[in-house]
């Protein structure tokens, strides 16, 4: 197999400085080989101390010429940056550049904590996706769980790697510019001063390294925030000609939410356990104004101890807990992420240790197709939203209706006065003879309805076009397929329950024959 150019791209690739870095690297190669060959060593040590290097921020400018084309583009570049992240040493993928990728990534989460941007969040069986807005752009990423590596022997690192080694020049542009915009210090450095023993133990360095990636701790501000100051951004009210009221309406609700999910954990400090994930969990809490701590044994850069009196909440990840402290709740890690989801704090008690946790549904599903399953959860979610924004509808017209009232009754009451002096009058008059009106029959109104949608839809698809109508197969046959599917999935589910229920029962029969 042939890969053939045209002869102006590969004139335009001569002018590329990267290609003229790679000869210089091969002539460097040259001199290196003949150097050791001829055993100078100290040309030998010169050489390698003046090794051409090359840079890829010329190619991040071209290919992004303004910031939110970067951004849009950040969803891969994340991905494979959390990826490598986790990567022991290994030949294939060098140390520097998995360390450089834990650095990048460290940074770019604590942006996401400092301006409160997390949105979504979702834990699967491939990781962990988070879903955060970042300058008006949706950045959806994946953050793999923390197991044992296993070096795939389909997969071509060394391919990844020239991507890797692009991704984090973008990534450092990006996270330059996302915290100057907050006015944060960068590279990151923690607003608590304690880093003293550090400075005197000689280890400075790695201590700040440590405690900065424990993601536990706010970070330097170059412009102090003042007091009272209110950052949040506002929707103007302003009535235009040509505005959708509803999509106004639904524009300020969503902003409402998203203010109420920013400080969805203030005022409330947790514990972590030893078993539980603890740095997406930290990134959650954080993200969302809680305070988070652990064990100071387990990792470094703990804040408080499990004895303190403050803790509101305590996360585990197993059946029981032996020692418990009054006054906190001690609930299982998937409550932060259903409560993230939901944008309120969700009852605990469904989530406490030990008990059977309710399915994790995921938020990532916007819109549903015609024939899709849709999990009875979800449905009742559907239902407790609705049955909520009915009963705020319900107070909003109760408070009009209170103001109308008073007028009503007035003019009720001179209606009343009317009609018991036209009663007095035909009482006094002679009875006549009348003819009733015959009553109408009244239609189902469902039924004329569904009949009527039932020959419109007969119309419109006899008025299909015949260079269309194969697609209209195919698109009925397709949700013939998905509603076949998901009764499929109904039964299923319903045998799986009944399964569940039987077991439940049979324990109490038989501590009920002992009894008797």
């Amino acid at each position: 197999m042939q890969t053939l150019f045209h002869e102006k791209d590969i004139r335009f690739l001569l002018h590329e400085p990267v290609v003229w870095k790679f000869r210089d690297f091969k002539v460097f190669l040259k001199k290196l080989k003949k150097a050791s060959d001829k055993g100078n060593r100290d040309v030998a040590d010169r050489l390698r101390a003046n090794k051409p290097r090359y840079t890829l921020d010329h190619i991040v400018r071209e290919r992004y010429p303004s910031f939110v084309d970067a951004v849009r583009d950040l969803e891969d570049c994340l991905c494979l940056c959390f990826l490598y992240a986790t990567f022991p040493k290994n030949p294939k993928t060098p140390v520097e550049m998995v360390s450089l990728c834990r650095r990048l990534t460290v940074e770019f989460m604590h942006w996401v904590i400092e301006a409160r941007a997390l949105r979504k969040v979702f834990v699967s069986i491939k990781g962990y996706y988070f879903q955060a807005e970042v300058a008006g752009q949706t950045v959806t990423w994946i953050v793999p769980h923390p197991f044992a590596y296993d070096p795939p022997e389909s997969v071509d690192l060394r391919l990844m790697s020239i991507f890797v080694e692009f991704y984090t020049t973008m990534l450092g542009f990006v996270n330059f510019r996302l915290f100057h915009n907050l006015n944060l210090k960068y590279p990151p450095a923690l607003a608590s001063s304690s880093s003293s023993a550090a400075e005197e133990e000689g280890n400075h360095d790695e201590e700040l390294q440590n405690r900065v990636a424990a993601l536990n701790q706010s970070l330097v501000r170059t412009v102090a925030n003042l007091e009272g100051a209110d950052d949040e951004a506002k929707i103007d009210d302003i009535p235009m000609i040509d505005e959708d009221p509803e999509k106004a309406e639904a524009a300020k609700k969503e902003a409402a939410e998203q203010r109420q999910l920013q400080s969805l954990f203030d005022g409330h400090k947790f514990f972590l356990s030893r078993e539980v994930p603890r740095e997406s969990i930290v990134f959650m809490i954080r993200a969302c104004g809680g305070e988070v701590s652990w064990d100071a044994t387990a990792a470094p850069g703990s804040t408080f101890e499990e004895d303190s009196d403050k803790v509101t909440h305590q996360i585990c990840d197993r059946a029981e807990v032996d020692k418990k402290h009054v006054g906190r709740y001690y609930l299982q890690p998937q409550w932060i992420f259903d409560s993230i989801n939901r944008r309120k704090r969700l009852p605990v008690k469904d989530y406490f240790v030990g008990a059977v946790l309710p399915p994790h549904l995921s938020p990532f599903i916007a819109e549903r197709r015609v024939g899709d399953y849709v999990p009875p959860e979800e449905k009742n979610m559907d239902k407790e939203e609705e049955e909520e924004g009915e009963e705020k509808q319900e107070e909003e017209d109760f408070e009009g209706e209170g103001e109308e009232e008073e007028e009503s009754e007035e003019e009720e009451e001179e209606e009343d006065e009317e009609d018991s002096e036209e009663e007095e009058e035909e009482e006094g008059g002679k009875k006549k003879m009348s003819v009733v009106a015959g009553q109408a029959q009244k239609e189902n109104v469902e039924e004329t309805k569904k009949l009527l949608e039932k020959e419109e839809h007969q119309l419109r698809t006899m008025m299909i076009p015949k260079k269309h109508k194969g697609l209209y197969r195919s698109m009925m046959k397709n949700r013939k397929r998905r509603v076949h599917e998901s009764k499929q999935l109904e039964r299923k589910r319903k045998l799986i329950e009944e399964a569940v229920e039987k077991v439940k029962g049979k324990p109490k029969k038989k501590n009920a024959a002992k009894a008797q």
